[in-house]
């Protein structure tokens, strides 16, 4: 399996984490637009982060990240729904910074004004917006303090992308049970852990499996392994919401489409899928008819 999410726990301790790689997936949404190839690396790197983030959740509904800026950079956005479906997009302007790919630095250096979205979107219940400032060097070190100082969890991230894969590594530390072990974890268990998780280089987490990254940087700890998880790509678009689409902006809006537009037709910029409706069906939409 290319694209899957693993969790782990080290056992005994508050301690559990998560490592995601993404293959076939990253590449069917590469090739959906001519991105450039430090973009590439910045999606590849905000799915990852997305698909790690929706473990942490305890329910069913979606996460999204999304990077807004001026300038030659607009957007970008990645998301993660339960089931580990993940998608993703960006708009840009051609810019000769974005040719050269090394990290998601490589972007992030070249935003003005930028600002990160954490969006936790549950099938029921109220939505949350986290804002973060993107003033760290990478995208892992900006959700790295999101993480300790607004949700207050310790937590280490390590991403890393090509045009080719892209890979996740997140470890967390949970409320201690007791005061003893609060004092074990905190002065031994949890400094050596981030220590060595800070070693995972970019190379190791993108082309090593998921057994072999967890045996480097944990071999003298006992590591428990649940079922892996599945990851693919997934798009939410459907008739029915661009009907409902068409529906929010009126029915003069719709008329006035029509003149330009018979069949109107409505572009998924996820999938390229393309949706067609009739001046009838269009019409329809709000109980009227053709004469």
């Amino acid at each position: 399996m290319s694209d899957l999410r693993q969790r782990f726990y080290i056992e005994d301790s508050p301690v559990r984490g998560e490592v995601v790689h993404l293959e076939e997936t990253l590449q069917t949404i590469l090739a959906q637009r001519d991105y450039a190839p430090a973009i590439q690396i910045l999606l590849g790197e905000m799915l990852s982060a997305t698909a790690l983030l929706a473990s942490t959740l305890k329910i069913k509904g979606r996460i999204s990240l999304q990077i807004q800026a001026s300038g030659s950079f607009k957007w970008a956005m990645a998301e993660c729904n339960h089931l580990g479906e993940v998608r993703a997009l960006a708009d840009y302007e051609a810019d000769p910074r974005f040719n050269s790919a090394e990290s998601s630095s490589t972007v992030l250096s070249t935003l003005v004004s930028p600002v990160l979205f954490i969006n936790i979107e549950p099938e029921f219940g109220e939505r949350y917006q986290g804002i973060v400032a993107l003033d760290k060097p990478n995208l892992a070190g900006c959700l790295m303090q999101y993480y300790d100082l607004s949700a207050q969890i310790p937590t280490r991230i390590v991403l890393a992308s090509s045009a080719q894969r892209s890979g996740g590594l997140l470890i967390q530390l949970l409320p201690r049970n007791s005061e003893e072990e609060q004092e074990r974890v905190d002065q031994d268990l949890w400094p050596r852990l981030t220590m060595l998780t800070e070693t995972l280089k970019a190379e190791e987490l993108t082309e090593l499996d998921t057994s072999e990254i967890l045996y480097r940087l944990y071999n003298e700890e006992d590591v428990r392994l649940p079922e892996v998880e599945a990851l693919k790509f997934g798009c939410t678009c459907s008739k029915e919401r661009c009907a409902h689409a068409l529906e929010q902006i009126g029915v003069e809006a719709v008329r006035e489409t029509l003149e330009h537009q018979n069949p109107i037709t409505m572009d998924c910029q996820f999938c390229n899928t393309q949706y067609s409706f009739s001046a009838e069906e269009a019409l329809g939409l709000f109980g009227e008819h053709l004469s």
